[in-house]
């Protein structure tokens, strides 16, 4: 069981914004690889991180809709990456390394959020799982050498508080013996968590530490699809009239709050010599063990021994290893 899994604790709150975490912080000459950089939380993440210096590489299958967003954004380029493709992903690491350029920090945010229907990957593997976790494992895993070459890398996995619920299921990890999206989306996240305490324990004395963020329930402004407004209402985000409800102490935050703890894991010096952690408010989260039951106005999303378990951990990488052999 990591012994870091404590506040520091920093200057910041559940309310600072990822620009409040980069201020006087100097990225310049750093390279970073935010995955889906182009859409809410991964925008904010990747324009704090071009403002303070960095060259992002903003990873995503569709390239076009990522140049969009993050036009006009100094010091952002937009590669092709689809996750659940594992030749795409072995493509983009094998561009990379090619390139001669160190990754300072890779970012893994790209994630499948609820879906009502079972969806698999052309392995089988279900798409959350598939996605927000063996894709990255995979990018990681062959960004290795460009990670080493940095001298002090960081790799930020975007998690959530669902992996302090979360189960990975062992058994059945794709769900065949039937699918339930809550399931599946905590499984995926607690993998999110384990892979940053195996990946810590490999690597750390080789310059790579590694961190989960939990970003908190982010909502921003403009327009919203149908299915996410219904999802924002079943949240406490947004009222029946579409209006928002941001509270950050209890995790209802707004884009640039969301982002803080992203970009505080990816490069805020206040981390030098920690690593294996989740994160959370721009801080190390408590480490909290008692039964919280999850509530309308509140779900439980500080850290627990469960999802921080070293032979978990080690478990599910040899079975990552396994699935994408």
């Amino acid at each position: 069981m990591t012994t870091n899994q404590h506040p520091i604790p920093t200057p910041f709150t559940a309310a600072s914004t990822a620009a409040d975490v980069l201020d006087g912080v100097d990225l310049d000459g750093r390279h970073v690889v935010v995955t889906g950089g182009h859409g809410r939380l991964g925008r904010e993440a990747t324009r704090t991180l071009a403002a303070a210096g960095a060259h992002v590489t903003v990873a995503s299958r569709d390239t076009a809709r990522a140049a969009a967003a993050v036009a006009g954004i100094p010091g952002v380029r937009v590669e092709e990456l689809d996750l659940a493709d594992p030749a795409s992903t072995d493509a983009f690491a094998a561009r990379w390394t090619a390139s001669g350029r160190p990754l300072h920090a890779l970012v893994n945010n790209a994630a499948v959020l609820f879906s009502p229907e079972r969806r698999l990957d052309a392995r089988g593997n279900e798409l959350a799982f598939s996605t927000s976790h063996l894709g990255h494992f995979r990018l990681t895993t062959a960004l290795l050498p460009a990670l080493r070459e940095a001298r002090g890398a960081r790799v930020l996995t975007v998690t959530s508080g669902a992996a302090r619920f979360g189960q990975i299921h062992w058994d059945d990890l794709a769900f065949a013996g039937g699918y339930d999206p809550g399931a599946a989306y905590g499984q995926s996240k607690r993998a999110n968590v384990l892979f940053t305490v195996e990946l810590d324990r490999r690597y750390a004395d080789q310059g790579i530490r590694a961190f989960a963020a939990h970003p908190g329930v982010a909502i921003g402004p403009g327009p919203h699809d149908a299915d996410r407004l219904a999802s924002f209402r079943e949240q406490g985000l947004v009222d029946d009239d579409g209006a928002t409800m941001i509270d950050p102490t209890v995790g209802k935050k707004t884009i640039e709050q969301g982002a803080a703890t992203i970009v505080f894991g990816a490069a805020s010096p206040l981390l030098d010599g920690i690593g294996g952690v989740y994160l959370k408010d721009s801080d190390v989260a408590v480490l909290d063990d008692e039964v919280r039951p999850l509530t309308a106005d509140h779900i439980p999303s500080d850290a627990n021994t469960a999802m921080l378990d070293p032979d978990d951990a080690r478990r599910l990488w040899t079975v990552s290893e396994q699935l994408l052999a």
